[in-house]
Order: structure tokens, then sequence, then C-alpha cells
């Protein structure tokens, strides 16, 4: 699998796409299969990665706080936009979050552009507690969505259902279920907006291989430790957030008892 190649979109253009029709009828028929995926998040600490804030929106309600990372290459926008800010830009495969704070992670517009998938993952399961999960949303290599740039789903590396499970292998993740979505091309005409549903429950049967994206629930099993890339990358400015009790009070009794240098 190629590595070392990063190409994001720049998030203006995303956010304009979700904010056309075309982008409107992805974004509801990829929403009601991450939906169901996760029937709840009651009380979960939930993070998007990549664009993911128009897939977080249906969830942030009952989570028990929600944040949304967006990497540096592709800039950030404020969310939610009527409410107190909940995105912050980072480096994707060096996220500003301790050991085990997270519950669930989405990662949408993410795994496909950056520049190494194995390191961003690997960061994913770190942050995640044991048990959490992870929703990985990619293009599908053989479908149309992936060879048409006029959509964010065009961009980056897309993957096939059997690549997608050796990566969850490669970095420690057991996957607990997958589907895919978007089976009506991505082409903006008004019979695909009235009809984009009866395509998914057609597309679904007849020719399933042929999907625009692939969805993968992993789960993060404690077989092993799995160290995280080196940490020399970090920058001094970022700071942890969603600190567990326990593990504030573990990083107190650390720094009280570290001799002085």
């Amino acid at each position: 699998m190629e590595e070392g190649l990063s190409i994001y979109p720049d998030v203006i253009d995303l956010r304009a796409f979700y904010g056309e029709r075309l982008g409107q009828v992805a974004r509801r028929l990829l929403s009601a299969k991450l939906r169901a995926h996760w029937p709840s998040v009651a009380g979960d600490r939930l993070v998007g990665i990549g664009f993911a804030t128009p897939y977080l929106a249906p969830f942030a309600a009952e989570a028990e706080r929600t944040l949304a990372f967006m990497p540096a290459p592709q800039g950030v926008v404020n969310w939610p936009g009527d409410a107190r800010n909940r995105a912050c830009l980072v480096v994707d495969d060096a996220l500003p979050l301790p050991d085990a704070s997270v519950d669930r992670i989405i990662a949408v517009h993410s795994i496909e552009m950056a520049e190494n998938a194995r390191f961003l993952l690997r960061e994913l399961w770190r942050v995640l507690a044991p048990g959490g999960r992870l929703l990985a949303v990619v293009p599908n290599r053989r479908g149309i969505w992936a060879r048409v740039e006029r959509t964010p789903f065009g961009y980056g590396r897309p993957f096939s259902g059997s690549q997608m499970a050796a990566l969850m292998r490669d970095t420690q993740f057991t996957i607990a279920a997958s589907s895919q979505a978007l089976f009506a091309p991505p082409f903006g005409r008004n019979w695909l907006y009235r009809s984009g549903t009866g395509w998914e429950r057609v597309g679904s049967v007849l020719w399933p291989a042929f999907a625009g994206v692939v969805i993968v629930e992993a789960v993060k099993q404690l077989y092993q430790g799995l160290p995280a890339r080196p940490r020399g990358r970090l920058s001094p400015s970022f700071r942890p957030v969603l600190v567990p009790p326990a593990a504030a009070g573990h990083a107190g009794r650390i720094a009280r008892d570290r001799p002085p240098s």
C-alpha cells in the first residue's frame, strides 16, 4: 500500500460540498449507515477526525462530550456554528490527547488522506480506551465516487474492503462489523436527490462491491501493547484534553514523585 503521500482537500471546499445538494444527499445516506452501527453513544466521549463534523452532529446531543479534530494540511473551521467551538487543528498522527481518553472515534475524509495511514491508526488506537470503537469511512477502490474529484471522496487513496481489513489487523484493531454506502452515482441530477434511499436499498443487494464508500467498525482489544510513533513532532503548544479523573490523578503523582532536574 502506498504511503508518504498526503492529499487533503481544503476545509473551505469540504464545507462547500456539504452545503450543496449532492453533499446533503451523501451526508443523509452515510449518516443513516453510521447510526445503524452506533444506535446510541450516550455518555461516551466522542472524537471526529478529518472532516467529520457533518456526521458528528446527530451524535453530539447524547455523547458526554464531542470534539472535532481537523488535520493541519486541511485547515479548520469553527464547529458547531451556533454554540461554543469544539473544533481544533491537529497533527493527525500526534493527537493532543492522553492514552485511553476517548470512547469512540469517527474518521471521515481522514485515513485515505493521511501521509501514513498506519501511523494515524496507531495514534487512534492509543487514544481509545480499552474496548473503544472506531468507525472508519474510506472511498471504495471499485466505486464511482473515488473517481470523481468534484466530491471529497475522490481525493487520497481509496481502499477495498480486504485492504481495510489488513490495515486494521496491522494496527491491532479487531473488526466488529463492516458495511457500504453511497450506491447512487455522484452526479447532480434531480432524480438522484429524490431516489437516493432507493439506490441504497437496491445497490446493497445487486452491486455491493461497487459502493461509494467502505465503512469499517473496529474495536481496540488489549491483546498486547502497541507503541505509538515517536512523539518528537508533537508541538509544545498542544495540551491534552479529555483527561479522565483517574489519569489526571496518576499524572499528578508522577509529577510529585519526579526528582528535580
